[in-house]
């Protein structure tokens, strides 16, 4: 018998939620990093109803590692060009303000949020490759804007650093919830926390003053009852629908074995994402060269 996921109130107000989680319990002390002060300016001038280039590039070389890994991905493989790229006006009108837009905050959040453990060594490669799947699938579907799919599968997990830096023992909880085969991964953190990473990377995203359906997801990325729930928004269920395809693309190409969620739930997300097994498949072979091309900046 197929094993049900344990709700997280999707009918509950998700605000209100984490403002309780961070008056009581175990993350009265945690610390939320601040949003860095480029991204703000990034995402101020990306709201303009026309992107300015040069404003976008002045951003980018602001911080010298910041424009030395664009105009480094300007110059991979991947883009091929028989001329190498030297200034970041050069790497953003190859890549273009969009996907310069990504990687630039793709560089910024990973910079904010330090990771300092050989368990979660390749945690943002695989983060960008999960943004990267978001934003495919959402361009295939046509039911969700690309980018914030993109900054959606960038913070998904990012409560696992979070946990990882300021809750003592997670490390522990960490190694545990992966390798339980009995209980999902968030009743394993909150069996020992009293709180889990979806909670923790919603807090980091509505910190951060992200789009409210991109913390509304962050926070029920686990919970696949809110498919049914016709009281959370369509585009919040469809991006975690979306989320556990994303997974799956990302396993498929890291040569992990298929998470638990993807056995128990896969027939319920490709469902109501209205996808079949087929286009799956398709989207692997697709994503391939796009993941391959994914480093540590």
């Amino acid at each position: 018998m197929r094993a049900s996921p344990t709700p997280v109130a999707p009918r509950m107000d998700t605000d209100r939620e984490l403002d309780m989680a961070l008056a009581s319990g175990p993350l009265r002390d945690i610390v939320i990093p601040p949003c860095p002060e480029l991204l703000v300016a990034l995402r101020k001038e990306m709201g303009q109803v026309d992107p300015e280039p040069q404003v976008i590039a002045d951003i980018a070389g602001r911080d010298v590692a910041m424009a030395a890994s664009l105009i480094r991905t300007a110059n991979s493989p991947f883009y091929a060009r028989s001329r190498s790229v030297t200034s970041v006006s050069e790497a953003l009108g190859l890549l273009g303000v969009r996907m310069t837009e990504k990687l630039l905050t793709a560089f910024l959040t990973r910079h904010a949020i330090r990771i300092n453990s050989s368990v979660l060594e390749h945690f943002w490669e695989t983060s960008t490759r999960r943004a990267m799947a978001m934003a495919h699938i959402a361009k295939e579907l046509y039911t969700v804007d690309t980018d914030l799919a993109y900054t959606c599968g960038l913070f998904y997990h990012v409560g696992i650093p979070i946990l990882m830096q300021g809750v003592k023992g997670y490390a522990g909880t960490l190694a545990e919830a992966l390798a339980r085969q009995d209980r999902s991964f968030t009743d394993t953190e909150n069996a020992a926390h009293r709180t889990d990473h979806a909670v923790v990377g919603a807090l980091v995203a509505r910190t951060w003053r992200l789009p409210e359906p991109i913390y509304q997801a962050v926070r029920l990325h686990h919970d696949f009852t809110v498919l049914r729930a016709e009281a959370v928004p369509l585009q919040v269920r469809t991006l975690v629908a979306m989320a556990l395809v994303a997974d799956h693309l990302v396993s498929q190409h890291e040569g992990v074995a298929q998470g638990k969620e993807w056995e128990q739930f896969s027939a319920d997300c490709l469902g109501f994402l209205h996808v079949t097994e087929v286009e799956v498949d398709a989207w692997v072979d697709a994503l391939h060269p796009v993941f391959e091309g994914v480093t540590q900046l």
